[in-house]
């Protein structure tokens, strides 16, 4: 029979035995919520990651659409350039056969035989022959010249139809790639929507940290632009006073005519030097004043891209609907008037290098090998389209460490 003091006992027992083990009851809720969020934490790490090498494969997928759109306008060309060429090629022989109809058919065209009979003189004879030899091979050359043309045109054609085949090739290879990338992020989703609670959490202290940080580098752009116009007020106030001074000490010094010793002299033009004393009233404008100095950029492109904070990232995107990195720099830059293509790589080839100590806002900022693309807004940050399933948003460059690759200014 088991007594109190052996339930006791057992009890006691499996208590030491449960807390050796370390069950989970043992742990808070605290201290499961924690472990929760590191490991949300954990898995959203591990996502981005795989999101920001998925973003290089959509950049070389732009990359294969920009390379085949202009393979595609070239072949447009040449196939214009081969009508033309076909069209002239058709007239010149079609104006050869009238021209040997015409000698062995029609009586009003002459013929070598006719040349003969119908000359009065042996110099009239050797003239009316070299002519129509000369017309004859004129004909003969220019259907010659355009069949040439024609071939060359052809081939060129040729050329660029294997090129733009190639591309199209490469265009679907990187599309499976992409519908492939599409599959794997799919199971990532699956494995955020287990977390969704602790995602959801680590979402709204991201978006409470990008409201702050979006309302420093609004004061920090207009700062900085309240510095540039306070600089160039006072550059302009100094050049007045300058102005102002000159003219100050040329009106307070004694015109040399007006001395007595002066007037019996034979240079009685000698008050010409008080004509530049009177030259300040309008001296030379200082040099143009601009909001940043002379090749700055275009420091304005990081509060146009401000605009976009928020705006969901979207493969191929160019437009407040979904951006992807290169979109979203080709439509900030395009609303300053500057054409950029839809290609991280190919925007590396626009304006010059920025060394890093160097950087103002404005300037693009690349990484990942040219697989990626900001805009940068000072303080060390940027403003860029990071990855699939992530929105348009300010980012310290030291967050991609290592993967920097250069600056250009625009």
């Amino acid at each position: 029979m088991t007594t109190p003091k052996s339930i006791l006992v057992i009890a006691a027992m499996l208590f030491v035995a449960t807390v050796l083990a370390g069950e989970p009851f043992a742990a808070t809720p605290n201290q499961r919520l924690q472990e929760k969020s590191a490991q949300a934490r954990d898995v959203l790490a591990q996502v981005n990651a795989l999101d920001r090498r998925f973003g290089r494969t959509v950049e070389a997928w732009d990359g294969a659409r920009y390379k085949l759109g202009l393979a595609r306008a070239q072949l447009a060309a040449d196939r214009r350039m081969l009508r033309v060429a076909e069209r002239q090629r058709r007239l010149a022989i079609a104006r050869v056969e009238a021209r040997l109809v015409a000698l062995y058919e029609s009586p009003d065209q002459p013929t070598t035989i006719g040349i003969i009979f119908g000359s009065n003189t042996l110099s009239d004879l050797v003239d009316e022959l070299n002519a129509a030899q000369v017309v004859t091979a004129a004909d003969h050359r220019l259907a010659v010249d355009t069949t040439a043309a024609r071939d060359r045109y052809a081939a060129a054609e040729r050329r660029t139809r294997a090129t733009e085949l190639q591309r199209v090739a490469a265009l679907a290879q990187l599309d499976a790639q992409r519908q492939q990338i599409g599959a794997m992020l799919t199971q990532r989703r699956q494995l955020l929507s287990a977390i969704t609670s602790q995602i959801a959490a680590l979402r709204a202290e991201e978006t409470r940290q990008q409201a702050l940080l979006a309302a420093q580098a609004r004061a920090r752009l207009a700062r900085q632009q309240a510095q540039r116009q306070q600089a160039q007020l006072r550059q302009q106030a100094r050049e007045r006073a300058r102005a102002a001074g000159a003219a100050s000490k040329a009106a307070s010094t004694p015109a040399p005519a007006a001395t007595p010793a002066a007037a019996p002299t034979t240079t009685a033009p000698e008050p010409a030097p008080a004509a530049p004393a009177q030259a300040p009233p309008s001296p030379p404008s200082p040099l143009p004043l601009t909001s940043t100095p002379a090749g700055a950029g275009h420091p304005e492109a990081a509060t146009i891209a401000m605009r976009y904070l928020g705006v969901p990232y979207a493969w191929g995107g160019a437009s407040p609907a979904g951006f992807d990195c290169s979109g979203l720099v080709m439509y900030v830059y395009a609303q300053l008037g500057i054409a950029l293509p839809h290609y991280a790589a190919a925007q590396y080839g626009f304006g010059t290098p920025v060394p890093p100590d160097q950087l103002q806002p404005g300037d693009l900022v690349f990484f990942d090998g040219l697989g990626h693309v900001g805009i940068y807004i000072g303080g060390g940050q940027m403003i860029h389209a990071p990855h699939s399933g992530d929105v348009v948003k300010i980012t310290p460059l030291a967050e991609f460490g290592a993967s920097y690759v250069g600056a250009r200014r625009v």
